[in-house]
């Protein structure tokens, strides 16, 4: 029998500094959750909005996979890797943190907001070499489509991290019907709605809302509002 559970957009952490305003779906800095710490090994789920000219100055990370989805605006990045850049909306990033990193992330424009998704996954190998990728999205290919977008396979679509876990992301006309088939048994998705509204498996979505569901091997999607965007994670249950 699916396992299911649904969080609401409304019952998501909450952070104001007044430069980023954050909603976390999962225990977070000063938001702690104890029914809240993860699903599977998805650990984080940061939905920021940075005002302009205003980011995170330089801190460190290890031995995380950390994915960064620009919904709107351009954000800059900086790492001791050496990169320099700018993501923009359309495009997805990953590093694998892996032995550590030092990075910073900036709202590059001084007119307008930045808003993105901060991701973060465990890895399946601890202490690799720190890695930088990013990659523009073909948005059209979305179109009543999931396409993946984060896989464990350098050869593979998308980006690749450190980990048994693929990402698709899609957009629909309303009344359009899909299902997606889960790559491994012992994984769980979690769907994550960007704009508009779903029902996937019988539960009803509303922008913002995340449902994840275990123990099953496909799960039925159907648009109920048109241009809905939708993100699907899928990972595994236990490391």
């Amino acid at each position: 029998m699916t396992n299911k559970v649904l969080h609401k957009a409304s019952g998501r952490g909450h952070a104001d500094h007044g430069w980023l305003v954050s909603r976390h779906t999962f225990s977070f800095a000063g938001y702690y959750n104890p029914e809240r710490m993860s699903f599977g090994l998805l650990r984080v789920l940061n939905d920021d909005f940075v005002e302009a000219g205003e980011g995170f100055g330089t801190h460190p990370h290890d031995n995380m996979e950390i994915i960064s989805i620009p919904l709107e605006g351009d954000l800059e990045h900086r790492d001791s890797m050496g990169n320099t850049s700018v993501i923009t909306s359309g495009e997805i990033q990953v590093m694998s943190a892996g032995t550590g990193i030092t990075h910073s992330e900036y709202n590059k424009n001084n007119d307008r907001p930045v808003k993105f998704l901060q991701i973060w996954v465990f890895p399946n190998k601890r202490n690799v070499s720190p890695r930088y990728d990013q990659i523009r999205i073909d948005e059209a290919a979305m179109r009543n489509s999931l396409l993946q977008v984060v896989s464990p396979n350098p050869e593979d679509e998308g980006v690749w991290i450190h980990q048994d876990a693929w990402f698709h992301l899609g957009k629909f006309d309303k009344d359009f019907t899909t299902s997606y088939s889960l790559k491994k048994k012992e994984n769980g998705v979690y769907a994550f709605v960007l704009d508009g509204d779903f029902t996937i498996d019988g539960t009803a979505l509303n922008p913002r809302d995340g449902l994840g569901l275990w123990n099953t091997g496909e799960i039925s999607i159907t648009a109920t509002s048109e241009g809905a965007r939708l993100l699907l994670m899928e990972v595994p249950m236990a490391g």
